[in-house]
């Protein structure tokens, strides 16, 4: 099936790629384990009862491959890309995902990944992985477990500094987190955005401290413990971090977390017109495609 070609579009170099599902976790996992630190979340959402809330999608031309996740999960939708930008365009032309999730990406993708989402609170971030071989605990005082029955002073500690949150008791339970407790009151805490020791990675985050405690070494203990233990089944544990924070990069570096680059996370929220010309195009794309077992995408240049 021929396209007619636009006339503000004439003479211009277009890409063909073909956009596929994945539905089976080693054709997955294969695609992922060569980036394996950039692609921790994403390998995480293989697990047992996330992997089912996820949508996987390859794109592969003569520029290069690309991998798109969408993943539905407790705190919200979540959009993960990596590879060529142009197949990664490829694919968010005709599976724009939901309406608002949380993007990462990298650096080079951010111009393709504009064309169909607005990005707001975008930030560069750095992001650092622990291994057993690099760890270094450190323990300026000792960190407990928390459990879902610590949920509302968890919920307490988070909202110290005015800005209120609703983590459930499930989000603690499912995950691994570690608090710092002074004088009774809880100081501090480092958790998991996700675990997987199906995977064998896990990713840090919602370190927090009290605002009137900062400065002390409580969240690199509380991250302390909780790498530890997630180094009990995990291979792999990262993080990322503001590299321009730079005494939390000091931290997280006296732990053993190595620099493995740059990534780019933002709220992003799905374009009116991404949603409109989604359809169309992929209805055109799958009749194109459906000799080689896909949709066949072109991206003009």
């Amino acid at each position: 099936m021929a396209e007619r070609e636009l006339p503000w579009a004439a003479g211009r170099e277009q890409r063909e790629f073909l956009v596929r599902a994945l539905r089976g976790r080693d054709a997955i996992r294969e695609r992922l384990q060569p980036q394996r630190e950039h692609a921790a979340y994403a390998l995480a959402q293989l697990e047992p009862g996330l992997f089912e809330r996820t949508r996987w999608f390859t794109a592969e031309g003569l520029s290069g491959q690309g991998l798109v996740t969408h993943s539905r999960g407790g705190l919200g939708d979540a959009t993960f890309v990596t590879g060529d930008p142009d197949a990664i365009r490829a694919i968010l032309s005709i599976e724009p995902g939901p309406a608002r999730s949380y993007l990462t990406c990298r650096p080079e993708h951010v111009d393709v990944v504009r064309r169909v989402y607005h990005l707001s609170n975008s930030q560069p971030m750095l992001r650092m992985t622990a291994t057993p071989a690099t760890f270094e605990p450190h323990e300026v005082v000792p960190a407990t477990r928390l459990l879902g029955i610590d949920i509302r002073r968890i919920n307490q500690l988070y909202g110290s500094d005015g800005n209120p949150t609703y983590y459930e008791a499930g989000h603690i339970d499912a995950g691994v987190y570690r608090g710092v407790v002074i004088s009774g009151r809880l100081v501090a805490v480092a958790g998991t955005h996700a675990v997987s020791p199906r995977e064998r990675v896990a990713v840090v985050g919602n370190v927090f401290t009290h605002p009137r405690q900062r400065g002390q070494g409580y969240a690199t203990a509380a991250t302390s413990a909780a790498t530890q233990a997630l180094l009990e089944t995990c291979d792999t544990v990262v993080l990322t971090v503001d590299p321009k924070n730079a005494p939390a990069v000091a931290a997280y570096r006296r732990l053993g977390y190595r620099d493995t680059g740059e990534m780019i996370e933002a709220t992003a929220t799905r374009r009116d017109s991404a949603a409109l010309l989604a359809l169309p195009r992929k209805l055109r794309a799958l009749l194109r495609g459906r000799q080689r077992g896909g949709a066949l995408v072109s991206v003009r240049l």
